[in-house]
């Protein structure tokens, strides 16, 4: 599996820290030279580009906000100038903004569509027409979540949103197929990353992820080793699929 993605060039949307930035990493791993995109945390991103070129591939940092179409289309340009095209694209930027419906406010809605859906929607209507003019077809994964499809409470935008990329990528997956794009999504179940620090403590993580079917929450590279598999050549006829990484999260505790 090793160099699968040599002379290909991805962009990682969210990719500074937790499953952005362990994707990023596998995919050099296998060859690839590597835009990260984040808004914030620019030391951890100096760090993960530093990390992908001791790997012995290209790296570049765009600090931007993914709800800003502008920034997003300097993104692709800047990649393709930079490291010469734009194969692979990873929407894996989100936010959550956890309240009740009672509670929540019009801005907190729109601030999470804004990152986690319409985010999605630019870059991949940006990176896809870039594909189409490079002629060479691509690949596309929208990190979604179990949320698609479970209603777990106060999420009411996150859920929303995730169970609209799902839709989106199944008719990128149509309408992108004569130009040998693929687009595929993969659903994380409760995975161990910096953002669950926000509402948890380390206790209540480990304790909470032994109540799991497999005792544990996931790990970030275990994600990114599904994501390398969509994008890679062994998943050539795959497309318009949702592989669910989740430790059967979804599945009725025993």
């Amino acid at each position: 599996m090793q160099g699968s993605l040599e002379h290909k060039v991805a962009i990682v949307t969210g990719g500074t820290r937790g499953i952005g930035r362990a994707v990023a990493v596998e995919l050099a791993r296998r060859g690839a030279n590597v835009t990260i995109s984040g808004r914030d945390h620019a030391d951890e991103a100096i760090e993960a580009v530093r990390e992908i070129e001791r790997l012995g591939q290209r790296a570049l940092f765009f600090q931007g906000d993914v709800a800003d179409r502008e920034q997003d289309a300097r993104m692709v340009e800047q990649t393709s100038q930079i490291l010469g095209s734009v194969d692979i694209l990873i929407n894996n930027a989100a936010i959550n903004i956890r309240k009740p419906l009672l509670e929540l406010d019009v801005e907190d809605v729109e601030k999470t569509w804004g990152v986690t859906l319409w985010g999605v929607f630019h870059c991949s209507q940006l990176a896809a027409r870039q594909m189409v003019q490079q002629g060479k077809g691509g690949s596309i994964v929208n990190i979604s979540s179990v949320h698609a499809h479970r209603a777990y409470p106060n999420s009411t935008a996150y859920n929303g949103a995730k169970a609209a990329i799902n839709q989106m990528a199944a008719t990128w997956a149509v309408e992108l197929a004569p130009h040998d794009i693929r687009v595929n999504t993969i659903e994380p179940g409760w995975i161990d990353t910096p953002g669950e620090r926000r509402y948890l403590s380390e206790h209540q993580i480990h304790e909470n992820g032994k109540r799991l079917l497999m005792g544990r929450l996931g790990r970030a590279d275990e994600i990114a080793k599904g994501v390398a598999y969509l994008v890679g050549p062994d998943a050539s006829y795959i497309t318009g699929t949702c592989l669910r990484i989740d430790g059967g999260f979804v599945l009725p505790f025993p």
